[in-house]
């Protein structure tokens, strides 16, 4: 995984297929009590198949909080707020608190929640959207690599997935992060831009 994805977990892996733990899953159903305990074994596979089992509705603030702390690649993130976090009704305010974090992974976290209830949220009002392009355009000066892959992929998903005058604002945003003098809000920018403007 870490060769071929970029995936580096300091966790136990068992070399399970993805399909593999989502044909799982879907046997099991949903059970958050399941998740819960599956996450605790800090077992790779075990951890992507919590975040399939588990109910969204149920999950609260602080289970959110203490999985996020335990992120330690991009892999789990990018399901976690693909697949669960986007549909609790606690995404929005876990996604403002963390792309002001420190940590890799968690500020990652926020970008991609972003990015996914873009993608997700099918309609409703651009103001939510407005005010993430905001902050990501104030938090968006890390120069680590999957931090900044994040922002490109939230900027890009409000201005793809959603009204003409997101995408307008999406484009300016990335417009300006492409002129900044940090390196890695410079390349997220430059990256979210290409696809803008295709």
């Amino acid at each position: 995984m870490a060769k071929r994805y970029g995936i580096v977990t300091a966790d136990r892996t068992l070399g399970v297929p993805m399909a593999q733990i989502q044909k799982i899953a879907k046997t099991l159903g949903r059970d958050h009590a399941l998740a819960a305990a599956v996450w605790r074994t800090r077992v790779y596979e075990g951890r992507m198949l919590a975040i399939y089992v588990a109910e969204p509705e149920r999950l609260t603030a602080t289970q959110m909080e203490a999985w996020a702390r335990d992120f330690d690649n991009w892999g789990i993130v990018d399901t976690a707020c693909f697949k669960l976090f986007d549909q609790s009704p606690h995404a929005w305010a876990m996604a403002r608190a963390w792309v002001k974090r420190e940590e890799e992974f968690v500020k990652r976290a926020g970008f991609a929640l972003i990015a996914c209830l873009a993608l997700h949220t099918k309609s409703g009002p651009d103001a939510p959207f407005l005010a993430a392009l905001k902050l990501i355009e104030r938090e968006a000066k890390d120069e680590r690599n999957f931090v900044k892959k994040g922002v490109s992929w939230a900027v890009r998903a409000i201005g793809q997935k959603k009204s003409p005058a997101l995408k307008a604002a999406a484009v300016a945003v990335a417009a300006r992060l492409a002129a900044s003098e940090n390196t890695g809000a410079r390349w997220a920018g430059k990256d979210a831009l290409r696809a803008l403007r295709r």
